[in-house]
């Protein structure tokens, strides 16, 4: 993955934090520096010069007044206009963090964060900055899509090479973790505004009351502490695509508003009365049933028929099984490189065992576990072992239909499941099923096991 030509500040005193993030950033960002105090930020600032400054919102100094980040944020805004800043801060200081983007930060991110969040955030911040600047583009390179071999997949990829040329609104629909961001990717990549990034919006994230700030953007003076203009996702995407994902979270009261947009192609900021024309191809995506959303009153008709011009479902994992090893393996390699593991590939055994996964959290959950596996394992291959995975998460064939099953038959082939995947290490087994080893005894006798 190529790095953005770009420079992140980051300033928190948990070092901790700074340590994870020493490791994180630089995957990214061509340059990156950490410092524990504020107090050598203006220094740090004139020096350094980045792009963007992800700010903690508090610091342990002896004048805590619980809102360290609002004064600093007002001091980098005063003196450095043109740079970005994305808030950090805790689940409980969202409010301050709110009121931060009123008077000129980007965005914030929520401690513990998410790292594709994260490095969403800063590079959407450095997009921007250097759009202001007036620096020469970066685009950021996406993930690559996997289309694996099963019919499913056959279908949906011939789908996006007609679609994507063409300007066509597109809804993406499937189960959280299917990749509806990355085929998104994929269909910009592929259409006439691939040279533009893309520009995404996690509707899910964010609040009521930002929600037309955030989209449409606003001007100076527009509500208390509105020091600057502020630009919204909308005209950020102009002359390239807009990606609305979680489409099914906007608020009943502000769909009539993204409407409108959507159709007039125009938006109105806050504060003002000048109409702004935007070209932008819109892409949403949604985890939801929108059209029941609909019947149930809970999702306007009009804006459900104004997003689906076309339609594309992306299959869960469990329907895509050939995908399954090429995608681990392509995160064993990911994640040995990040941790610096010995890690080069997996076991026939931790193979079998990942095609027998339900994988309910579909390629998210096959990630982490295999980042996991990564981490606990020693060795140049993943065993089963590693995986950790339990057995009621693995499927069997040869089971009996649930509804011919009593409560025992089902304990039996669970038990006898995770014998088999472990290849009879007792320990393993009754870690996996979480019952102690006297336990597994007794239910091996009783079974005949």
């Amino acid at each position: 993955m190529s790095k953005l030509k770009s420079k992140i500040l980051v300033v928190d005193d948990n070092a901790g934090i700074r340590s994870a993030l020493k490791i994180l950033l630089p995957m990214r960002f061509a340059e990156v520096e950490l410092i524990a105090s504020p107090k050598v930020l203006m220094e740090t600032m004139r020096t350094f010069k980045p792009d963007v400054v992800l700010l903690d919102m508090n610091f342990e100094t002896d004048i805590n007044t619980g809102n360290e980040g609002l004064f600093w944020l007002s001091e980098l805004k005063r003196d450095f206009p043109e740079v970005e800043v994305v808030l950090f801060t805790a689940y409980a200081d969202i409010a301050l963090a709110v009121e931060g983007m009123k008077r000129g930060a980007f965005d914030f991110v929520v401690k513990p964060w998410d790292n594709a969040k994260l490095l969403a955030t800063l590079e959407e911040a450095c997009m921007k900055h250097r759009k202001t600047a007036g620096k020469e583009p970066v685009v950021a390179s996406a993930p690559i899509m996997r289309w694996g071999e099963s019919e499913a997949m056959r279908q949906l990829r011939a789908m996006v090479e007609k679609v994507a040329p063409t300007d066509a609104t597109v809804l993406i629909t499937g189960e959280n973790g299917t990749g509806k961001d990355v085929l998104a990717n994929e269909i910009h990549r592929l259409s006439n505004r691939a040279t533009k990034p893309m520009v995404g919006v996690d509707i899910g994230a964010i609040t009521d009351t930002l929600f037309e700030s955030e989209l449409f953007g606003h001007v100076k003076g527009a509500f208390t502490d509105a020091h600057a203009d502020h630009i919204g996702k909308f005209e950020q995407a102009n002359g390239t695509t807009l990606f609305l994902d979680e489409i099914g979270n906007v608020p009943l009261a502000q769909q009539a508003k993204l409407l409108r947009v959507i159709q007039n192609r125009s938006i109105t900021k806050v504060g003002d009365t000048k109409s702004i024309p935007i070209n932008i191809r819109l892409i949403c995506a949604t985890n939801m049933d929108l059209a029941t959303m609909v019947k149930d009153g809970r999702f306007r008709e009009d804006l459900f028929y104004r997003i689906n011009t076309v339609t594309l479902n992306l299959p869960p994992l469990r329907e895509r099984p050939d995908e399954i090893v090429t995608l681990a393996e392509m995160f064993v390699k990911q994640y040995a490189e990040k941790y610096h593991r010995k890690a080069q590939g997996l076991s026939d055994e931790a193979l079998n065992l990942l095609k027998r996964c339900r994988w309910s959290g579909n390629i998210r959950e096959l990630q982490g576990c295999i980042e996991k596996a990564v981490i606990y394992s020693e060795a140049e291959l993943i065993r089963a072992a590693d995986l950790q995975l339990r057995a009621s998460e693995l499927m069997d064939e040869t089971a009996p239909k649930p509804q011919n099953q009593t409560l025992e038959s089902a304990e039996e082939q669970v038990i006898r499941n995770a014998m088999k995947t472990y290849n009879g290490n007792l320990t393993l087994v009754a870690k996996a099923l979480k019952i102690s080893r006297p336990t597994l005894y007794r239910r091996l006798k009783e079974y005949g096991i």
